[in-house]
């Protein structure tokens, strides 16, 4: 538990010093914009191993959307910020699990089960995939659809974004 809370810390710190801190929300065309991540105060209050699972994901998905950058980095959706935030997920709830082993999480344990076969990518691409998206040549959805009819029957996907976006200067007008 320790290590665990230790990366998830040392995580938001280091998301928390290149966003700053603020908890107004702007929204604009219905979908929360900015170009900084601020983190939901619960994140840093309550210890639910889910939870902090899920924060875990939300500093990863943003640092990475932050490091591509852009004019909003909150719109930024790429392959690998969604694999490596689902990978960041899945590590931090493997930590968790090691702490107690007797804690269960349906969604995380059948995503622990796909990585585990080796179809993280594909289950990546399948679920949440986008056009635009550049993604490894050796990624195989085919293979990935046959294994899931046996092993992920009922299967939903799951995302938690533990947080919000915001411009750092308030919300600022935009040219149309």
């Amino acid at each position: 538990m320790a290590r665990t809370l230790l990366i998830v810390t040392l995580l938001a710190a280091t998301l928390l010093i290149v966003c700053g801190c603020n908890s107004q929300i702007y929204v604009h065309d219905g979908v929360t914009d900015g170009d900084t991540f601020y983190l939901a105060d619960r994140a840093f209050s309550d210890d639910d191993p889910v939870l902090q699972s899920w924060v875990a994901y939300s500093l990863s998905r943003s640092a990475c959307q932050l490091e591509i950058g852009g004019d909003n980095p909150a719109r930024v959706n790429s392959y690998g910020c969604e694999f490596s935030a689902r990978q960041m997920l899945l590590d931090s709830w493997e930590g968790h699990r090691h702490d107690d082993p007797s804690i269960r999480h349906k969604y995380f344990d059948e995503l622990l089960m796909v990585r585990q076969a080796g179809f993280l990518d594909e289950y990546v691409v399948t679920y949440f995939g986008k056009r635009n998206w550049q993604v490894p040549a050796e990624v195989n959805v085919d293979d990935f659809r046959r294994w899931r009819r046996e092993h992920l029957r009922g299967h939903r996907p799951q995302t938690r974004i533990i947080g919000s976006w915001n411009y750092a200067t308030g919300p600022r007008e935009r040219s149309r």
